[in-house]
């Protein structure tokens, strides 16, 4: 069987324990699975301090890679089940990807 020659790459990074539900969403909207990572913020608003030691928030980084004709509708069910568009709650984005190997099922790339 033959790999699929690209795909999209949605990445999606958010707060600890909410893979769960953003997995949930995007096989509903067509994803078959996804990789989680674990990972921590950075970034300027990601410091807290507890007893005066600063602390950097764990994430979950979430790979999911999904046919182009479905990247859209996917991505909208990851928006609304992070609720990506509010502060805080995380980032997602979309990248392309090329020269595909090891994936070693059907890929239903017709949307």
């Amino acid at each position: 069987m033959e790999a699929p020659s690209n795909l999209d790459l949605i990445v999606t990074i958010i707060p600890k324990g909410q893979s769960d539900k953003i997995v949930t969403a995007s096989k509903r909207a067509g994803a078959q699975g996804g990789t989680i990572l674990h990972g921590r913020g950075t970034g300027i608003h990601e410091h807290k301090k507890l007893f005066g030691i600063s602390i950097e928030p764990e994430k979950e980084v979430i790979f999911t890679l999904v046919p182009p004709s479905k990247t859209d509708e996917i991505l909208e069910a990851i928006v609304e089940a992070g609720r990506l568009n509010e502060p805080g709650t995380g980032v997602g984005f979309v990248l392309e990807a090329k020269k595909i190997v090891g994936i070693h099922h059907p890929v239903d790339t017709s949307g």
